[in-house]
């Protein structure tokens, strides 16, 4: 099998514009969009958004790497980090400190030129205690030696592995990745959106250290669309959509990376269709957390408790499994079953719940939204 660094071409790398433009602006109309959104939020509740978007972002990463991080510690390692006041903060362990590091670093101090001293301290960064996750100690803080053998990317069960994907030889990592970092930093007419697809790929298939990869080459395609982005690409996922498709990112790489062509254009496209995603996943959100706004200021009147509180925001969030019944509604707020049906009552009279279609044993109940609304729904 030959790999993409070994053509002739290589890293000259080509692609068909025709199949990207309407791609393209597709991604663009939405970033615009997105941004516009959220400035209509109140500064809390765009704090509060970009720190959802943040965290998503980094759990996201490694997890794409097989990698769970607690996502509790993530959020309070970010809201320290960013000067935001949350509830229920939890001391984050090195290990999550350290990708919250290299995320906050690229996107923040996007414009700042990376180095191979800046890749070293996020390698670092990364794995503080010179292990792996499964113990395997690294050589950290440094291009990867090729000491244990070729850089491989594999599957399967041990002894009956599949090769997909050779790196480049390590004495040739030094030069490749002074070419990349050349190309990464030179201002140019690249269409961004390309150039973070591209720096994501090259990075990716000189694979340079010895762990990490992944995560490091998606913290430099968010560091590329933060530098263009106008701020959006902090309101939105890439890590989180890439996951939602994990198997189809390892066979969109592989499918460029394992021949000796430099046409790279289905990387590109598959690139772009999630980053679309990603957008237009942030975009729905949005439509809940103005909706939920818009909801709360219609009912400021009204005196509520805390239980009937907690249902509503359940409800608006969108995170409750199923229908509401008095029966859910009393286990969700520990309380009795007369306490629930009064609850629900007293909602209903002053005009927030309504019963559902359903009625008898299975009465439902679901909020009333015919309330003024501040924003126009995404159309999706």
């Amino acid at each position: 099998m030959t790999y993409i660094w070994q053509s002739t071409l290589w890293p000259k790398f080509e692609w068909h514009i025709d199949r990207l433009t309407s791609r393209i602006a597709t991604v663009l109309l939405d970033q615009g969009r997105l941004i516009g959104r959220v400035e209509g939020l109140g500064f809390r509740t765009r704090e509060a958004t970009f720190l959802r978007a943040l965290t998503d972002d980094v759990v996201k990463s490694s997890a794409i790497e097989g990698e769970q991080l607690d996502e509790q510690q993530v959020r309070s390692s970010l809201a320290r980090r960013l000067g935001i006041d949350i509830d229920g903060f939890v001391t984050p362990n090195r290990s999550v400190e350290g990708i919250v590091h290299i995320t906050l670093d690229a996107t923040i101090n996007c414009a700042e030129p990376l180095t191979a001293e800046r890749l070293f301290q996020w390698h670092g960064a990364l794995f503080p205690t010179g292990r792996n996750e499964w113990g395997h100690k690294l050589r950290v803080g440094d291009w990867r030696d090729d000491s244990g053998g070729r850089m491989e990317i594999v599957s399967g069960a041990f002894g009956h592995e599949k090769v997909h994907y050779v790196a480049p030889p390590a004495d040739r990592v030094e030069a490749e990745m002074s070419a990349f970092l050349e190309w990464f930093n030179v201002s140019h007419e690249l269409e961004p959106l390309i150039k973070a697809a591209i720096a994501h790929l090259w990075f990716v298939a000189i694979h340079p250290f010895g762990d990490g990869n992944g995560r490091i080459t998606r913290a430099i395609a968010d560091m590329t669309l933060a530098r263009n982005g106008g701020g959006a690409q902090r309101l939105y996922s890439m890590s989180a959509a890439i996951e939602r498709s994990r198997v189809g990112y390892y066979e969109a790489l592989q499918s460029v990376t394992s021949k000796d062509s430099v046409d790279i254009t289905s990387w590109i496209e598959w690139f772009l269709d999630r980053l679309g995603n990603a957008v237009g996943e942030a975009l729905l959100t949005l439509d809940n957390v103005m909706l939920k706004n818009d909801f709360w200021q219609a009912h400021a009147a009204s005196d509520l408790n805390p239980r009937q509180a907690k249902v509503l925001n359940r409800l608006l969030e969108g995170n409750f499994q199923g229908k509401l019944t008095s029966t859910k509604w009393a286990k969700l707020t520990n309380a009795s079953q007369d306490t629930a049906s009064r609850d629900i009552a007293d909602l209903m009279a002053k005009g927030i719940l309504q019963k559902g279609e359903a009625g008898g044993r299975s009465t439902a109940y679901e909020l009333v939204l015919n309330f003024p609304m501040n924003h126009v729904p995404s159309s999706g």
